[in-house]
């Protein structure tokens, strides 16, 4: 495999490898299903970005796209709480590739978001500063839900979606290297870090809307990766980038490999 296809498939391994502690977490009889060709993770709770499906097979041909987002559509189906199927570009060969728009659409998903997974060998990285914010590690139940918080103002989630999403987690507080900048007493911005397969995965990014551009998003995260790498001596970390957080991942060591498109069921 190329170098790019290589990092395409740790981005979509991670992503399975993650979301499995992280659904289990929030439900410990959540689907976590590992189908031929489809990862399922889903909590089936309000928190959308923890009802997850992904496929895994490399060099998807255009049959096997069709008949496999039409499985991955069928299970989206039986869920009561909305999800997203992430689709990993760079696993499909070229001609599926160019027939995405039309196998969606046949299995009756809506295009809704773009991504990028990223990766690099990047730790460890200097102790972060910013002239605005100190750094304080998530380890209570309000710190849990001002991180929920600021995640899901970000992205236009209703609030108690984010808190049913984290609320009551000790994984978060223990295992996730969870950091929230705080601009005096207001925590304005939030990132974490987790260890997954020799990697430190970066997840959960967001700034509070109205506290955008300022550079404290790039800063937190600048903080969750010190700080997990002290703490396991990790050097390689891999994330998925939103289209907001895409230009500024590479400042830090990222590199994009796979881009990543996010589809929902139609109504």
């Amino acid at each position: 495999m190329t170098d790019r296809l290589t990092e395409s498939v740790e981005s979509a391994r991670q992503l399975t490898v993650v979301w499995r502690s992280m659904v289990l977490d929030r439900d410990a009889h959540a689907d976590v299903r590992d189908l031929p060709g489809i990862a399922v993770r889903w909590a089936d709770c309000p928190f959308a970005f923890w009802n997850c499906v992904t496929l895994t097979d490399v060099g998807v041909d255009t049959e096997a796209l069709g008949h496999r987002l039409g499985q991955a559509a069928d299970i989206m189906r039986t869920k009561k709480y909305p999800g997203f199927l992430w689709l990993f570009e760079d696993l499909l060969d070229g001609e599926a590739r160019s027939s995405v728009d039309t196998a969606t659409e046949q299995a009756g998903l809506r295009y809704a978001f773009p991504g990028t997974g990223m990766a690099g060998d990047l730790l460890p990285i200097p102790e972060p500063a910013h002239p605005e914010l100190t750094f304080t590690r998530v380890r209570t139940e309000e710190q849990v839900r001002a991180y929920a918080d600021i995640n899901s103002r970000a992205y236009g989630f209703p609030l108690e979606a984010g808190r049913d999403g984290l609320a009551g987690s000790a994984l978060w507080k223990n295992d996730v290297y969870a950091y929230l900048g705080m601009r005096g007493d207001v925590p304005v911005a939030c990132a974490a870090t987790v260890e997954a397969e020799g990697r430190l995965f970066v997840i959960l990014v967001a700034t509070d809307p109205q506290w955008q551009r300022r550079g404290y998003g790039e800063a937190v995260t600048r903080k969750a990766l010190y700080e997990g790498a002290r703490a396991t001596g990790l050097t390689r970390a891999v994330l998925h980038a939103t289209a907001a957080g895409a230009p500024v991942y590479p400042r830090i060591g990222f590199q994009p490999n796979s881009p990543i498109r996010f589809y929902s069921l139609k109504d």
